[in-house]
Parts: structure tokens; C-alpha cells; sequence
């Protein structure tokens, strides 16, 4: 007679269970270090235009996007002039002549500098175009830039580098010459990491208000009573949202589209689902005793 076989023994749950969450923590780590080499790369890369040539006198200009407002349609760009050559004094700090740097109509004005002045960095505020911001988070602008340079009452070669330093913007550039002068069209979009996280908050709502209208429809289905503590909790989640919101990175105005796509809707079916509850529930207590 052959011996009985043995079933094979069921494989530990746990072990299972823990390998799957491990494997999930790996994948949200290498993730997150994905999204943050791709920020840097946006934030260092830099776009160069004017003076092909590299002629030794020129005028040097970095310019770096500080922060956008979006609200406000600008940007805040902080310019560091250089001049080079014969057209600096000693030590490339000052313009040997009075310099003036011709920029576009965005940009609101030209920009004057002195003969022998120091020349330090400054802020100028650049309109933008596109949007509105109440397309959050899929929001984005453009702007046009030009510069150009007169030192002596003549045109001078100007060289531009334009770099981002806003982290919740990407910026993608197409810069040329034209003319001796330094030209940049610009894009401006949520960074990828703003996005992200735009779409998680989304999909959090939506789950909180799945949750709580499955523990509305438990709790109507028993007809239960007042249950305190699961009202409580229906109570918190719909003050929590609005909260949970307001921490959207830009502070996006209310009515943009991350509040049409999941912030109103979630507030109203978690209030509508607290009446609902709390209506059956009395309904289920009965009279009060006399």
C-alpha cells in the first residue's frame, strides 16, 4: 500500500503580505528619487543666446526666473550685467561708457547703468500671458524676451543665460539671435512634482469620500442609531478637506479646476451623506422615552 501524500503546507500570509509591502516602499522610493533628479535637471538646465561669436566685447547678462506669480500673470527675473572687453573698466565690474539695456515690451521698461558705476544685480518684473490659473494644475504661460545693448550711443553684442530657479515651475526655451540681441520665448508649466501631488490630493478626496459614504451606507443599512464616534469621524473628514486643500503648492485660488474635479464634490456628498445618516438615525432611536 502506497503511503497517503500529504497536501503541500499553505505558504505563511505574512510573509506574503510583508514582501508585497516592502516591494511597494522600494517602488515609492525610487520614485521619489526619480521625480527629484528630473526637478534638478529642470532647475540647472540653462538656455544661451546672443553673440554666436563670443566676441570678447560684449555685454554678459545672466537672468534667472526667481518666482512666478500666477495669479498675477509675471514673473520676477534678477539680472546680473556684465560687461566685457573694452566696454568694462578694470576689473569687469563697471561700463566704461553709460550703458543702456534695451528689453522688450514684457519686460516694461529699458534698463540704464552709469559710466563707472558699479553694477549690481537687479529685479524686474516680466508679464506673462496664457492661463488662467483657475486651469490648476494643468495651468500654464508664456512670455517673450528680448535684449538688447547700446553703450556710446552704439549697438554692442550682448550674450543672455536664462536658468530657473522656481521649483514649482518648469520652464522650456527657445532662444535665437536677432540682431545682436539676445531673444527668448518662454513656457511656463506646473513642475512635475506640483502635478504629482495636485493628482494625489485629488485621488485622497475621492477616497476619503468613498470611505465615508461606505460607512454612511453601513450604518443606514443596520439602521443604527446616533453612532457617535463614526459621526464624528464623517464630522472631521468633511473639515479636514477643506484644511487638506488649502496645502495645494501655488496656493491656487478656489474655483480651479482641482477644486471642480474633486474638492466640491467630495465636500458635498461627505455633507450630504452626514444628513443623511444622522436623519435615519434618529428615525431608528424612536420617540424619546416619556
Amino acid at each position: 500500500m502506497t503511503a497517503p501524500t500529504r497536501p503541500p503546507a499553505p505558504r505563511p500570509r505574512g510573509l506574503a503580505a510583508a514582501g508585497f509591502v516592502v516591494l511597494a516602499v522600494a517602488a515609492a522610493v525610487l520614485c521619489g528619487l526619480w521625480f527629484q533628479y528630473g526637478e534638478r535637471q529642470d532647475l540647472n538646465a540653462r538656455a544661451t543666446a546672443g553673440d554666436a561669436g563670443a566676441s570678447p566685447d560684449r555685454i554678459d547678462v545672466d537672468a534667472a526666473v526667481q518666482r512666478v506669480d500666477a495669479t498675477a500673470r509675471e514673473l520676477v527675473l534678477r539680472l546680473q550685467v556684465t560687461p566685457r572687453g573694452a566696454l568694462a573698466e578694470a576689473g569687469g565690474l563697471s561700463p566704461a561708457e553709460d550703458l543702456t539695456l534695451q528689453t522688450s515690451p514684457a519686460v516694461r521698461g529699458d534698463l540704464a547703468f552709469p559710466a563707472h558705476g558699479r553694477i549690481a544685480t537687479v529685479d524686474v518684473p516680466v508679464a506673462l500671458t496664457g492661463g488662467p490659473v483657475t486651469d490648476y494644475p494643468f495651468d500654464a504661460y508664456a512670455t517673450e524676451l528680448e535684449f538688447a545693448a547700446v553703450q556710446g550711443g552704439e549697438s554692442v553684442p550682448v550674450r543672455m543665460t536664462l536658468v530657473n530657479r522656481d521649483a514649482l515651475f518648469s520652464l522650456a526655451v527657445d532662444a535665437s539671435e536677432s540682431g545682436g540681441a539676445a531673444v527668448f520665448s518662454a513656457e511656463l508649466s506646473r513642475s512635475g512634482s506640483v502635478l504629482v501631488f495636485a493628482l494625489f490630493m485629488m485621488a485622497a478626496m475621492w477616497a476619503l469620500t468613498i470611505a465615508v459614504l461606505m460607512g454612511g451606507w453601513f450604518l443606514v443599512r443596520r439602521r443604527a442609531g446616533l453612532t457617535w464616534p463614526a459621526l464624528g469621524w464623517m464630522a472631521a473628514t468633511l473639515f479636514a478637506l477643506a484644511a487638506f486643500r488649502n496645502t495645494a503648492p501655488g496656493a491656487p485660488p478656489i474655483g480651479s479646476l482641482l477644486d471642480y474635479l474633486a474638492f466640491f464634490w467630495a465636500e458635498s456628498l461627505i455633507a450630504f451623506c452626514v444628513v443623511v445618516v444622522v436623519t435615519r438615525a434618529v428615525r431608528a432611536e424612536g420617540p424619546p422615552p416619556p
